[in-house]
């Protein structure tokens, strides 16, 4: 058995964003990158500092987001997706961030009953929010963490003051988050907000008390309130939790020519057809050759038993005199489609997992580009639409592949 990070959040006492990012810092993740991360997506908006702090005498870690612009204005999703989709980020941070606030935005669709992309955030559209979300994601980052998990929350009672007037707690964005996930109130007050729970809801891959792990670091984050009947804080608990090896490997064949004297308009079917004819894969790399000659390197990567039929069809279908055959071994995930819905149609993801644990996703660009023909409608809008509806379906690297998925 081999090991991975794992990261579980215990939200007993609560959860807001502010006390996961203190948390984090806590168990070790450095708050200059955390900052550098936040400033790529609003630059100079606001300044992270930590300090240490008690809660009903537990110690804890009190991140806070001072504000460096005056800006009242209401966020869209749309707005948010588009800042992350810009800014320079590592792409499971930047996967990860748009993750939770795709959650957000379908919990605030649904209690509101409008579309997605119409959602206007109020407090989780501000700064310190995005801040909060961009930083967690980032301190997970840091700290090489591949999976979480959580056990129940803490989501509090009474009623609260929001941008929408007196609610009752849990807020219904909070309620609509927290479906299907244990919950108990915990307390009086507002003690899960809403970017709190769609955290847990986008990241955490399973609903469960602490999981067998070889415990490597903790770290506790303080919420703003010290209340002296319960420790205002929540833990989390790095550590290695066993799973089985990666994928195994496989016997591949690459075969190789070099040609310099084919016409070029020729290529494009020539790769399609040596897919067609059993080629896991088949590309070009440009060279050049003696004399200073332009010229191709074909390479066609092929599972052993179908290595002969392809050297026939590449000495018939091109210029060459010769074929090299290199024995590789090739290690490749496990592959699975899940369809997701896009405005005016529908468009497959494929998800590479590792022990049903998701490590890549990416939509089918086929489905893309039918899609935007028939929409009449840019490729790169609906490539970007059907990576926030996967984003949204949960289909983030870190989860778990949901059971509906369909193998490739």
């Amino acid at each position: 058995m081999t090991g991975h990070r794992h990261a579980w959040l215990d939200a007993s006492a609560g959860v807001a964003g502010d006390m996961l990012l203190g948390a984090l810092v806590d168990a070790g993740a450095e708050l200059p990158a955390l900052q550098s991360a936040v400033d790529a997506v609003v630059p100079g908006a606001v300044r992270l500092s930590s300090a240490p702090v008690t809660r009903a005498g537990l110690r804890a870690v009190r991140v806070r987001v001072e504000p460096l612009v005056t800006d009242a204005s209401r966020r869209t999703w749309v707005t948010i997706r588009d800042l992350l989709a810009g800014a320079a980020l590592a792409d499971r941070i930047r996967d990860r961030a748009t993750a939770v606030f795709a959650r957000l935005a379908d919990a605030e669709a649904h209690v509101h009953g409008i579309p997605a992309d119409d959602v206007h955030f109020h407090e989780v559209g501000a700064w310190d929010s995005i801040a909060d979300v961009v930083g967690v994601c980032a301190a997970l980052e840091q700290l090489g963490v591949a999976t979480l998990s959580a056990g129940e929350v803490a989501v509090g009672a009474g009623r609260v003051r929001t941008a929408h007037g007196d609610l009752p707690v849990p807020v219904p964005a909070v309620a609509q988050l927290a479906r299907g996930w244990r919950v108990r109130a915990g307390g009086t007050g507002e003690l899960a907000t809403p970017t709190g729970m769609a955290v847990i809801r986008a990241l955490a891959a399973r609903d469960e008390d602490l999981p067998p792990m070889r415990v490597e670091r903790t770290g506790v984050g303080a919420g703003g309130r010290d209340t002296p009947e319960r420790a205002n804080v929540v833990r989390v608990v790095l550590g290695t939790a066993a799973r089985a090896p990666g994928p195994p490997a496989e016997p591949a064949v690459l075969l190789e020519a070099n040609i310099d004297d084919l016409d070029p308009r020729l290529w494009p079917e020539i790769l399609a057809g040596l897919l067609r004819s059993g080629a896991s894969d088949a590309w070009l790399v440009p060279i050049t050759m003696k004399k200073g000659r332009p010229a191709h390197i074909l390479s066609v990567l092929c599972h052993p038993g179908t290595a002969g039929t392809l050297r026939e069809r590449i000495f018939r279908d091109t210029s060459t005199l010769g074929v090299r055959e290199s024995e590789l071994r090739k290690y490749a995930l496990p592959r699975a489609f899940v369809d997701v819905e896009v405005a005016g149609g529908t468009v497959a993801v494929k998800v590479g997992h590792d022990h049903g644990v998701i490590v890549q996703v990416m939509p089918e660009f086929t489905d893309v580009a039918a899609l935007a023909a028939r929409l009449g409608r840019p490729e790169r809008q609906v490539l970007a639409e059907a990576a926030a509806a996967a984003a949204a379906a949960g289909l983030t690297v870190g989860t778990t592949l949901p059971a509906h998925a369909r193998p490739a």
